[in-house]
């Protein structure tokens, strides 16, 4: 367990210089530290599925995940978000999940660069 949290700091340090592969890895990785909790949209034209991870370092820092599979495609794609997310989109994917995640995940896409735009 150390070990990940240490390995997750170095990728989130140099995030901005993130080749897919270490994206693949960074989704790896969270969704193999625990819990996630999934919002399915089965008669979404845009999103498929939604699974939230929040992760801990050594240090008590929690760290936000979103792993999005579009419905088109139904590739995975990992966004760092922030604490209140999970609870904003849960409130509104119901209603249309596309706008939820315009609204809620889609402006972290810069932290990462894992997402397409």
């Amino acid at each position: 367990m150390k070990k990940h949290i240490f390995i997750l700091a170095i990728i989130l340090s140099i995030s901005n210089s993130y080749s897919q592969s270490s994206c693949d890895d960074m989704l790896r990785m969270v969704e193999s530290q625990g819990y996630g909790t999934s919002y399915y949209s089965y008669d979404s034209d845009a999103i498929s599925e939604v699974t939230f991870y929040e992760i801990s370092d050594n240090n008590y820092n929690d760290y936000y995940f979103a792993i999005v599979r579009f419905t088109g495609s139904y590739e995975d794609y990992i966004y760092q978000v922030d604490s209140d997310t999970e609870f904003n989109y849960s409130m509104n994917y119901l209603i249309s999940a596309g706008e939820a995640f315009w609204d809620y995940i889609q402006p972290y896409n810069q932290n990462l660069n894992c997402a397409p735009n």
